[in-house]
Parts: C-alpha cells; sequence; structure tokens
C-alpha cells in the first residue's frame, strides 16, 4: 500500500514553513525504512526548484480559487483507490476540502493532520469566520477521514471541542537528531534567539519583544537574535523601536542549511513563546543541538522540556512569565553552566522524537484507516 502525503507547497525543508519540514523528514524516513510512499505538492510554481529526495515527488498547480483541484489531480487520485492511503496536511484550507470530496467518491481511506490548527487558541482567531468554514467545510472533511492525526495535547483538546470523535489519534512527529554539532556558549555574550516565520501574534513574537526589554535590565548585554522572515516584518521592526531595544535586536532574515545551524549553534538560550502551535520543529533542531528552550505550553514540547530539565515552560503566553522565564534560564547557565543543559537537550530528542518509533506508530494508524 503506497503511503501518499499532499501539502501545500512542495515539502522543501528550506523553507519557514513548518508542515513542509515535518512531511519532508517524515517522507524520507518512511523511505529509508522501506515504505512506498510519495509526496504531491499542491504549488503555484511548479519549478523544481528544491534538493534531491530519495522520495517521489509530484507537483500539481494551485489556482486562485482555493477550492479548485488541478485536473491532472483528480486523475492521478483516481488511479489511486484500492492501491493507496492519503495523509493529508494542514487545517481549514479550502482545497484538502475539495479532495476530502474526491477521496470520498472514490473510497479511498485518508488521515488528516491539521497540523495545530484546532489549537484552542487558534479558533479564538477570527472565530465567528471560523465557525461559519467549520460548518460548511472543515467539519464535512473530519467526518470523511479515516483517522484524524493531532501532534500535541492542545490540538486534541481544541479537535474535541469542535467535533467530539473517537478517531483522533495522537503521535507526536519524529526528529532527525543532529549528530555532529554542539551549540557553544560564547563567554561574555548572552544570546536570546528565535527561527521560524514571523507571525507576531501566532508565535508570540510580541510577547518575546517586551519580555526581551525587561530582562535587558537585568543583562544589558544580551542580544536577541530573529532568524525568520515575513511580510509583517516592518511591524516587528515597530515593536522593537517601541521598546527601545533596537540596539540589541540583530535581524537575519532567512537563514537556512549550515549557515542557519552555525547562527544557532551561538545562541545562549531558544526562545518559542508561540500562542498555538502543533509541534514546532524549530525547538527541536534548538534541541538538537543542545540549547535549552524557553517555551510556552501550546507548543506542545513542554511535558518534554520538563521531563528531561531542558529549559522553561511558561504555561500561558504572558510577558511577565517569559520574562521570569529567561531570568530563570540565565541564572542556572550562570550557576551550572551552559554544558550542563546541552546532554540533556540533546537526550530529549533522541529519546522522544526518534523517527524509527516514530514511523512505527505512524503504520499503526495507517492500518487503523
Amino acid at each position: 500500500m503506497e503511503i501518499i502525503h499532499v501539502v501545500l507547497g512542495k515539502a522543501n525543508p528550506e523553507r519557514m514553513n513548518g508542515v513542509n519540514k515535518v512531511v519532508y523528514q517524515l517522507a524520507t524516513k518512511q523511505k529509508l525504512l522501506g515504505k512506498n510512499v510519495s509526496v504531491w505538492g499542491i504549488t503555484k510554481d511548479l519549478t523544481i526548484n528544491y534538493g534531491e529526495r530519495n522520495f517521489n515527488t509530484i507537483l500539481f498547480k494551485a489556482y486562485r480559487n482555493k477550492f479548485k483541484l488541478d485536473k491532472a489531480f483528480i486523475s492521478a487520485l483516481k488511479l489511486k483507490a484500492g492501491k493507496a492511503i492519503f495523509h493529508l496536511h494542514g487545517g481549514f484550507n479550502p482545497i484538502f476540502y475539495s479532495i476530502s470530496k474526491q477521496l470520498a467518491k472514490h473510497n479511498i481511506p485518508f488521515v488528516f493532520t491539521p497540523h495545530g490548527a484546532y489549537n484552542t487558541i487558534a479558533m479564538e482567531r477570527s472565530s465567528f469566520i471560523k465557525k461559519i468554514y467549520l460548518s460548511l467545510f472543515e467539519r464535512p472533511l473530519l467526518k470523511r477521514s479515516a483517522v484524524i492525526h493531532s501532534i500535541g495535547i492542545s490540538e486534541v483538546a481544541g479537535l474535541q471541542s469542535i467535533y467530539s470523535n473517537s478517531k483522533c489519534k495522537l503521535v507526536p512527529y519524529g526528529y532527525e537528531t543532529n549528530t555532529t554539532e554542539t551549540a557553544v556558549s560564547l563567554a561574555g555574550n548572552f544570546i536570546v534567539g528565535f527561527c521560524g516565520r514571523l507571525d507576531i501574534y501566532t508565535k508570540g513574537l510580541d510577547l518575546l519583544v517586551k519580555a526581551f526589554a525587561k530582562f535587558t535590565v537585568a543583562a544589558p548585554n544580551a542580544k536577541l537574535w530573529i532568524i525568520g522572515d515575513s511580510d509583517e516584518r516592518d511591524d516587528f521592526f515597530n515593536l522593537v523601536k517601541e521598546e527601545g531595544i533596537a540596539d540589541n535586536v540583530v535581524f537575519y532574515g532567512s537563514v537556512f542549511g549550515q549557515e542557519k545551524v552555525d547562527l544557532l549553534k551561538q545562541l545562549n538560550v531558544f526562545a518559542h513563546p508561540s500562542r498555538n502551535e502543533g509541534l514546532p520543529a524549530s525547538v527541536l533542531e534548538a534541541a538538537s543541538l543542545g540549547l535549552p528552550c524557553v517555551v510556552t505550553r501550546a507548543t506542545n514540547t513542554g511535558e518534554f522540556i520538563e521531563k528531561y530539565d531542558a529549559g522553561v515552560v511558561v504555561e500561558q503566553p504572558d510577558v511577565n512569565e517569559l520574562y521570569k522565564a529567561l531570568l530563570q534560564i540565565k541564572s542556572a547557565i550562570d550557576t551550572n553552566g551552559f554544558d550542563s543543559f546541552s546532554l540533556r537537550c540533546k537526550a530529549m530528542v533522541v529519546e522522544e522524537f526518534n523517527w524509527n518509533k516514530v514511523v512505527v506508530d505512524f503504520d499503526t494508524m495507517y492500518a487503523a484507516a
């Protein structure tokens, strides 16, 4: 049985889109473990502008009408009846509603992963529009799915609040651990870093800027490094200026590959204060380098951070709580040294997010579907 992942984009890991990164890693590991796996990408640009990969990738045209399916997609889908299981990635995407209709029409089972879209806080944004969309499109998609895959506890709770069901499976994603690279704290520096898409509200970057501004009173030489970009860049810069910390903030924009790793290795702390998430790959990437992390509970990484003492967990997205967490992590590093965190952070990723184990869990989920 073939496994076909469907994603908006090209599953290109050299992008800030976390869903694409995760699908790339999942498909890569499934192929290495002998699975028959493909990725179908829906994109405006059909150019093959990504690196070599071990799984087959087929690109289909995306249209201005977000419900419109490429005829080539429909034709290809029909040929997979009785031969494949589909795995759709992303909540509140109109094209997946249309795909789910085609899959149901041809009796092809599918797994659906919302990727954090049903987190309770996420549902509060544009709640009126979401309620209408949920009733007309999202709930029918959920009903058609054979299994609804959640990657964090917050999403399970959010899902049950909008669609009570017994077909939800909680399976965290894995992460390909970086075994050759380790962060090294430089004497005299204290650098807090963030890496990801500049979605100010969702990622809690407004909270981070304000908390860091308070933190600089206690640590005047501290720096905040921002790796990532979006059309909200100017709004982010305005936040920094309003807090009077422009001299303490370094903006790198979009950086990928070894250049990004080299920047992350210079951090003292990785901060990810999201208001809602699925399971942020950037936190796992940072931890795999031995970096302690300050995260909100909404990232769905908190239980692991606590279990391994790999950082500090903030219960609610709050400026004062985030400020206290930065003070706490700095105090721990000053007292016990940076290296005290490194082994615990790496162990967390290796032991809790091992792809070999995770792929077996996915096989069980696909069998249930």
